[in-house]
């Protein structure tokens, strides 16, 4: 619906355009500033402006119409398009004129008729017309399920039990001897602890000064000796990394161990180490 609207002056208008030949849009007025000269016209956020004092807006930039809005002084006058449906707005009108800071929040009366189905309305069976609401007892009166459902009523019954539990039961109240057939004593596995490989060691002892070896330990053939009673029998000269020789039972270093060796007539002794 085209419509001419004159906004006295001067400046401020009061409303917000976008939109232009740049953009491939109209000029559109997408804002209202509520108690403007704009509000007071009525124009609408949504309205289509197709001339500007007279000028054409189809060939205007965004900048072109802003110059054009800028350079009018006493009035502005604006060719308009609106739309036939609007949107609802809650301002509320005064004397004719929207009022800039009050709002309307009524809701819109409406027929509740129309709708199939309301809320917080207490639901009522579903019944076929012509037919009664009542139902009737599929089961004859006199048959052998009525006579059953109905005498039963009132006597006790036995929960009822499922097998397992009942062979629990019975292993239970019966005694050792009158045990079931096919049914047998279970006992619960026994966890066999293993002792570790290092409970079973036994501490070595010195054999110089017979104390028990805690920490490093020095192997002699079969015998066992603290690192500081490694040493000659004679001289206690330490062995270590120097070598060492048994005589009758006792370590001895290369020197005291020859004075303690005497080859056959003839021979000389010669030290042999072992290989590596």
């Amino acid at each position: 619906m085209l419509q001419n609207v004159v906004l006295p002056g001067p400046a401020p208008w009061g409303f917000r355009l976008s939109g232009g030949i740049d953009f491939n849009q109209p000029l559109i007025i997408t804002r209202i500033t509520p108690g403007s000269k704009a509000a007071a016209a009525n124009l609408c956020p949504g309205d289509v402006i197709l001339a500007i004092d007279g000028f054409g807006t189809e060939s205007m930039t965004h900048a072109d119409a802003q110059d054009r809005i800028k350079a009018a002084a006493h009035q502005l006058c604006l060719k308009i398009d609106r739309a036939e449906t609007r949107l609802w707005s809650p301002q509320l009108s005064e004397d004719g004129k929207a009022h800039p800071f009050k709002i309307n929040l009524e809701s819109e009366p409406q027929d509740v008729n129309y709708f199939e189905h309301k809320h917080n309305i207490r639901p009522k069976p579903f019944i076929i017309p012509g037919r009664s609401s009542e139902t009737t007892a599929s089961v004859p009166p006199q048959s052998d399920v009525y006579r059953m459902l109905h005498d039963n009523r009132d006597e006790p019954t036995q929960p009822r039990q499922s097998g397992s539990f009942r062979v629990l039961q019975e292993l239970v109240n019966d005694g050792p001897d009158d045990r079931p057939a096919g049914t047998r004593s279970v006992r619960a596995p026994v966890t066999k602890v293993h002792g570790g490989a290092g409970s079973t060691q036994k501490m070595p002892f010195c054999d110089k000064c017979g104390s028990g070896i805690v920490g490093a330990v020095v192997k002699a053939r079969d015998k066992y000796r603290h690192p500081e009673c490694f040493v000659c029998a004679d001289c206690n000269l330490n062995l270590k990394q120097k070598g060492y020789f048994f005589v009758e039972g006792k370590l001895y270093c290369e020197t005291h161990a020859r004075a303690r060796t005497r080859p056959p007539e003839g021979y000389d002794t010669v030290t042999l180490y072992p290989k590596a």
